[in-house]
């Protein structure tokens, strides 16, 4: 599995794996528009914004995972994290989120990770949880309802 830089079919993939409302409804985050078209898709997921790293999880050219990266007050956010449908329950989600923190160590002038899980998926904090992301309150205003803050300590086992 390489975790590469996502193109334009990378995130026409990724808009299948959203489709559904209420996939799209955990995923999306705020500021994206539903229902969506490829051009709307590609405009709101901000693949152009310098500020965003955007990365696919791809094994013999198949994407079978998509997480965001940036700086969000002082740490490296975790953002828009999915796993292919096909794909879920074989470890990917935490093949992804590891590649992501390497990648986060390595680019990002931050201490610590973070995230947004939203209340009703408990299967994905469950996940955080394991790779050792603790739900922590928001140092400014939430800017989601519905959803737990969890941060995780940079520590050796990250570099």
């Amino acid at each position: 599995m390489k975790l590469v830089k996502a193109t334009e079919e990378h995130l026409l993939s990724v808009m299948e794996w959203v489709k559904d409302p209420d996939v799209f409804s955990i995923w999306a985050g705020p500021n994206f528009r539903y229902p969506f078209d490829q051009q709307s898709f590609i405009e709101d997921i901000k693949l152009y914004n310098d500020k965003l790293v955007n990365r696919v999880l791809v094994k013999d050219n198949t994407p079978l995972a998509f997480g965001q990266i940036y700086d969000r007050v002082g740490r490296t956010q975790l953002s828009r994290l999915i796993v292919n449908p096909d794909y879920q329950g074989q470890g990917i989600g935490t093949e992804l989120i590891s590649r992501l923190l390497e990648l986060g160590h390595e680019c990002l002038d931050t201490a610590d990770y973070s995230l947004f899980v939203m209340k009703d998926n408990p299967r994905a904090k469950k996940l955080y949880e394991s790779l050792g992301f603790v739900e922590t309150e928001y140092p400014e205003a939430m800017p989601m309802e519905n959803c737990d803050y969890m941060v995780k300590k940079q520590d050796t086992n990250d570099a």
